[in-house]
């Protein structure tokens, strides 16, 4: 079987295959597993500009994050946020949010450590057979956001095409601004509510537990769609709206953008994957509430609907 993407659902979905004994390939366009779980590098230093935090409500993935902190990758973070509204701030509690020290796209990495992951190299098209590439395969999964799927598909698979025409998706742009010092009070991590430009501020050294002096930003929806073509040019807009956010005394020493096109789903899918008659299985965060562990539930169940089909055979 092929999996397609090697974020959490695709590498969840290859992992449970692999368990079971059915030989998987793990495709992946990027360079580095993980999709939106994504860390990139500053200084020397990962932070976390897809993904801001983990939260386990669901009884398999909570054994996941205990598994992962049993082996020091992920820890307990906190459970209460602040939410801005105009000139108001008040402290929100919720679910316990899980951070990992070495940022989010370790622990999809320590997943798929043992599977055989092909990375920068796309597939271009899945066609009816199921064909990868014009492969013959038993199955494919397409384990990414629908539009992205929908690109790869024959257009003789209609039944996946509808699929992944039920999915909406809102954009977003993740920003890393890193100061000269920490230059604010605790925050941990904020909700920003009816602002312009901004939705989530998370204080990235807390999130760490290292005490840098690194924020990150996420976006709304609609400052993002205005910038998708040139994210860059956001910078300095996002990086005043921080400051006069939190009422900072100085402004970001270095500041970079991250384009998330399909950022977080807006349409909730009632099952938790699809799977067709024509052998093409899709699998995310679309399938259930948009969090992590939907995306993690979503490929695990759905290796599960293909052991049983197989056995079936």
């Amino acid at each position: 079987m092929v999996v397609v993407g090697a974020g959490l659902a695709g590498v969840a979905c290859a992992r449970e295959l692999a368990r079971a004994g059915v030989p998987v390939q793990l495709r992946e366009r990027g360079r580095v597993a993980g999709g939106r779980m994504a860390s990139r590098r500053f200084a020397g230093r990962p932070v976390d500009l897809g993904a801001a935090y983990l939260t386990g409500s669901d009884p398999g993935f909570a054994e996941v994050l205990r598994q992962w902190r049993a082996a020091g990758l992920a820890r307990e973070w906190t459970d209460t946020f602040f939410a801005y509204r105009g000139e108001d701030r008040r402290e929100v509690v919720g679910p316990m949010r899980w951070a990992a020290p070495s940022g989010l796209r370790s622990l999809v990495e320590q997943l798929a450590q043992d599977l055989p992951v092909d990375l920068g190299r796309p597939v271009h098209r899945v066609g009816p057979g199921p064909t990868v590439d014009g492969q013959p395969g038993a199955a494919v999964v397409l384990a990414m956001p629908g539009p992205q799927a929908a690109a790869l598909l024959d257009p003789a698979l209609t039944t996946a095409t509808r699929a992944t025409r039920v999915q909406g998706w809102s954009p977003s742009l993740a920003a890393m601004l890193r100061f000269p010092e920490r230059c604010w009070g605790e925050l941990r991590g904020a909700f920003v509510n009816d602002h312009p430009v901004l939705a989530l501020v998370c204080d990235d050294g807390d999130r760490r537990g290292d005490g840098a002096p690194v924020l990150v930003a996420h976006t709304t929806p609609e400052f993002a769609a205005a910038h998708l073509t040139q994210p860059a040019a956001a910078a300095s807009a996002i990086g005043l709206a921080v400051r006069d956010l939190l009422a900072l005394p100085m402004s970001a020493e270095e500041l970079y953008v991250h384009r998330w096109t399909y950022a977080r789903p807006t349409v909730e899918v009632t099952a938790t994957y699809h799977l067709d008659a024509d052998g093409i299985g899709l699998a995310g965060d679309a399938f259930g509430p948009p969090r992590a562990q939907t995306a993690w539930r979503s490929g695990h169940d759905l290796a599960r609907a293909l052991l049983a089909r197989l056995a079936d055979q």
